[in-house]
């Protein structure tokens, strides 16, 4: 705490010199343009002479604003407000003409008309300075809040006393990840709830017990929350692991994108249309509007989870606007606000000059494993850290100090960075340093709320690093699936897009179409497959076959294809259908085994660890898995996939720290019941939290909903 102080102060001290220099710049520039503003004296003076002039008047000046003005704003709150506007111009001038007067170099002369000017110069100069310098001052930004939040509590009606729920989810973010920066500092506020110590060290190994170790006290300090890791299904990608958790249902989900035989169409989690098409199916699945159905707020997210209150909610995206569709609503609320304007543009001019300078630093080094970090990514990235960071932060703490029941936000910065820096590199640590400031923030806006709030940080499935594909092999999934084909093969290796989640959140916030390239099959029927890649797992689909094609009608058809995949290096196992045993996972030097048997005889699955034989077999039951299911390569020792993608940190598959995400949960909440498998039970979980803090969860009625409004 005392480091902290300390940095404060002089952060507050460099700001005023800094303040004070550009003010001095001012005085000597105005000198120069104007006639009646001197500040030397007749027989002239050195330029030395002039600067110290024009610093102590500077600095004069300004003490005299910073003490007297607010004296003389009390004394002058009687007179009429147009006199006062009047008044303004001349009394700051006057301070001008007092601080030129006591100045100790005893030079400098103007008139009192141009005094006026002058002053009026100064002061707009040193305001903007300010402003500009403390764009990123968190302290500032949350004096504004808590004004804003007294404003709100004596306009508006009264809130529950029982607790509500805010869910923060750090997307992409592994277990393994955010135990490491704990314990290497970088996430101080996290650190200070789970009360850093051996505890938090233990915990990095994923253990259960060691969890629970973490709950003693750390130098006196007990801890508040605890950590929890979980494990998604075979699809550890956004779109599966968010649907599940906000509308409980990760059926039919097989990956990031999937080709649907009987609709002729590429469904991609991150387009509008589609995630509004899986939201719809979850509903109907489920028979239940979501986790945010009483008095909730979905900012940022995929899906709506049935909240009343949406914004920058991709689902609802390519709707009409209108009541019910407010996904843009948080981008013009935010930047209404001139002081965030300012506070987001700097900021967002700063990250892109900090990711050309990081991607030129590793283009020199060398650095292996890279990608391509050209073209529109640094915009893209300075988006997805800065922009949506931004407003998806003002807006959960806006829904806090509204006493909203509960909110669910997603902050995608992290998972960005990862993909195309790596997972564990300085720049994704960077990122992780300041989503810990946002957390902070939540939780300084939630001592002030109108109701008291529990504080749930989540994670949708981690990262894995590794090669891609295309790096390592000099051709990717779909050149190899044409090959085993005996299709022509490109002689250049296609590159696929990267930060594909981010692109797409940047597309809807500007009305731009958000259809990617070469996923447009709506009327596709020929015989050629089509290969889709999500992270490490690939999808291959044969479209002029209506049904899901088994093995044995694959070997008929493309006898090398399925040796070809199987025995490749690159490749870990393969999952198609079987006439004989229903499904079977198939491997290199023709291993074959159905999936009845995974259990004690798990094959190329062993690498995967356990909860993979039970993540294939789900997804095998479902009505749109692909013909071909191909998930890379993976090395336990260090952790390494093979992305199919452009991506060095990269998730979607089986293999690595991307299917063990963490959940991070106050004390006061019943701690979840034994080991958490899918997106599905942490949604059970979140719900009972919901249950525990404000009892049964009844939406509320249409007219309840207009009478609240009012």
């Amino acid at each position: 705490m005392r480091g902290v102080r300390w940095r404060r102060i002089a952060s507050q001290v460099g700001r005023s010199v800094t303040v004070w220099a550009v003010s001095t710049l001012t005085v000597l520039v105005l000198a120069g343009l104007l006639p009646d503003f001197r500040l030397q004296s007749a027989d002239g003076d050195s330029a030395t002479q002039i600067a110290v002039t024009a610093a102590c008047g500077a600095g004069a000046f300004g003490l005299l604003s910073a003490v007297v003005w607010p004296l003389l704003v009390r004394l002058l709150l009687l007179v009429p407000a147009f006199v006062l506007g009047l008044l303004v111009f001349f009394l700051n001038g006057s301070l001008l003409l007092v601080a030129l007067r006591i100045n100790p170099s005893g030079r400098g002369e103007v008139a009192p008309e141009t005094a006026v000017i002058v002053a009026a110069a100064m002061s707009a100069v040193a305001s903007a300075t300010g402003a500009a310098l403390a764009v990123r001052d968190d302290d500032a930004y949350r004096r504004r809040l808590l004004r804003l939040a007294d404003r709100r509590r004596r306009a508006g009606p009264p809130c529950s006393a029982t607790p509500g729920l805010v869910c923060v989810q750090l997307d992409g973010v592994g277990h393994d990840v955010l135990t490491d920066a704990v314990r290497k500092g970088l996430m101080p506020t996290v650190g200070r709830w789970l009360a850093t110590g051996d505890g938090v060290q233990e915990a990095a190994d994923g253990t259960r017990e060691a969890v629970d170790g973490s709950r003693e006290a750390v130098d006196g300090i007990r801890p508040t929350h605890r950590l929890d890791p979980w494990r998604t299904d075979w699809s550890s990608q956004t779109g599966a692991s968010q649907l599940g958790i906000l509308h409980g249902s990760t059926f039919d989900v097989p990956a990031f994108r999937w080709y649907e035989k009987d609709r002729g169409e590429v469904m991609v989690c991150n387009r509008p249309t589609s995630a509004a098409e899986l939201q719809h199916r979850a509903v109907l699945h489920t028979g239940d509007g979501g986790l945010l159905t009483v008095d909730g707020a979905s900012r940022g997210n995929l899906f709506g989870g049935g909240a009343g209150e949406q914004a920058l909610v991709l689902s609802i995206a390519t709707r009409r606007r209108g009541r019910d569709n407010r996904s843009r609503a948080g981008y013009f609320a935010y930047f209404s606000d001139p002081a965030n304007a300012v506070r987001t543009a700097l900021s967002f001019v700063a990250e892109v000059a900090r990711e050309i300078v990081q991607s030129t630093r590793a283009r020199i080094r060398r650095q292996r494993p890279r990608v391509s970090r050209g073209g529109l990514y640094p915009f893209v990235r300075a988006f997805a850290t800065v922009v949506e960071r931004d407003v998806v932060v003002a807006a959960v703490m806006g829904d806090l100090l509204a006493g909203r029941t509960s909110v669910y936000a997603d902050l995608v910065a992290y998972d960005v960075v990862a993909h195309h820096s790596g997972p564990r590199s300085r720049d994704a640590e960077k990122v992780l340093q300041r989503l810990d400031r946002s957390l902070a923030l939540i939780e300084k806006a939630a001592e002030h709320a109108p109701r008291p709030y529990r504080i749930v940080v989540l994670s949708d499935h981690g990262q894995s690093p590794g090669e891609t594909f295309r790096a390592r092999y000099g051709l990717t999934l779909t050149d190899l699936v044409r090959a085993g084909c005996g299709l022509p093969v490109p002689r250049r290796a296609e590159r696929t897009h990267s930060g594909a989640e981010a692109r797409t959140a940047v597309r809807a916030a500007l009305r731009r179409p958000v259809e990617e390239k070469g996923e447009q099959h709506r009327s596709a029927r020929n015989s050629e497959p089509i290969v889709l890649a999500s992270g490490n797992l690939g999808l291959v689909s044969f479209p002029d076959v209506p049904h899901r094609m088994t093995k044995e009608e694959i070997e008929a058809r493309h006898p090398a294809l399925l040796t070809t995949l199987a025995n490749h290096p690159g490749i870990g196992f393969l999952l198609v259908r079987s006439e004989e045993h229903d499904g079977v996972v198939l491997g290199p030097y023709g291993t074959e085994i159905p999936l009845a048997d995974l259990d004690h005889q798990p094959g190329p699955l062993a690498r995967f660890g356990p909860g993979a034989a039970d993540a294939v077999r789900r997804t095998h039951s479902f009505p749109h898995t692909a013909d071909i299911m191909v998930n890379s390569f993976h090395d336990p020792a260090d952790g390494e996939v093979l992305a199919f993608e452009e991506q060095i940190g990269s998730h979607g598959g089986l293999g690595g720290a991307q299917s063990h995400p963490f959940l991070l949960s106050p004390l006061t909440l019943s701690a979840p019941d034994g080991e958490l498998t899918g997106a599905e039970d942490v949604h059970h979980v979140l719900r009972g939290w919901l249950s525990e803090l404000n009892g049964p969860q009844v939406p509320i009625t249409e007219a309840a909903e207009e009478e609240r409004a009012a």
